[in-house]
């Protein structure tokens, strides 16, 4: 079992449904956000319900490279070791390239990819000292393609995180590591980032989504589309579909 969990982007969202998810299941957690205030209403919480879970919380801005470092070992010592990280912080601003909405797009690609590598570098040096451990990296179905308007940046930068988990793991293949890796995709589950898109095709809730998510990260699986149904048939769609009409999906 993964006892002790990181979790960054945890005050709303995926990251916090995630963390009431697996502290149900028993697992110490280790939150961060830049919200304090959120973390500490869902700490209350669990504690409340699950007492014998461990929930340590800091503030982390993941585009303070520094602090990811400080943060994560922070995290280490006080939970005496790491077993699974899981990189969900992220951000979707921006728009169509070219309409003057720059500082938003190239945030959204700091935050989703230079922030990611940060914090995926923090984990794996704590994880090559103590030779365990599973590294969990959030991406999208969105990364399969390029996609319009505001999904234009947002698309390439889970792209460029999904093949970052991929080159990590073939280099923990090729020095035959024990430290796993694994990339979610998720569809279009109900969140903070979504929450004004109205009409959205097979958006799922947030708790049996989340719950899909869970499940495919203690599998340990390299890679997979949550939840599995529509999104595995929507994935093998995507991959092959003309852009003209893969684009309607943005």
């Amino acid at each position: 079992m993964r006892k002790r969990i990181l979790i960054t982007g945890a005050s709303s969202g995926l990251g916090e449904e995630m963390a009431r998810q697996f502290a149900a299941k028993g697992h110490d957690l280790a939150l961060c956000a830049r919200r304090t205030e959120r973390l500490e209403a869902l700490q209350a919480e669990i504690t409340e319900k699950y007492p014998q879970v461990t929930v340590i919380l800091k503030a982390l801005d993941v585009n303070d490279h520094d602090a990811v470092f400080r943060v994560f070992n922070e995290f280490k010592e006080e939970l005496g070791g790491l077993d699974r990280v899981i990189v969900n912080a992220g951000m979707g601003k921006g728009g169509s390239i070219g309409t003057g909405l720059f500082k938003h797009n190239k945030l959204t690609a700091e935050t989703n990819y230079i922030a990611a590598l940060a914090q995926c570098e923090a984990a794996l040096e704590i994880f090559r000292e103590q030779n365990h451990g599973h590294l969990v990296t959030i991406a999208s179905i969105s990364a399969l393609r390029g996609m319009p308007r505001a999904l234009t940046t947002y698309a390439s930068s889970k792209a460029a995180l999904v093949n970052l988990t991929e080159g990590i793991r073939a280099d923990l293949l090729r020095s035959k590591s024990p430290i796993k890796a694994s990339c979610i995709m998720p569809g279009f589950i109900r969140s903070e980032i979504n929450e004004k898109v109205k009409n959205t095709p097979f958006m799922c809730d947030t708790v049996p989504g989340v719950r899909s998510m869970v499940q495919a990260i203690e599998k340990e699986k390299a890679s997979a589309y949550v939840p599995g149904w529509p999104w595995n048939v929507i994935a093998f769609l995507i991959k092959r579909l003309p852009l003209k009409i893969v684009m309607k999906m943005g």
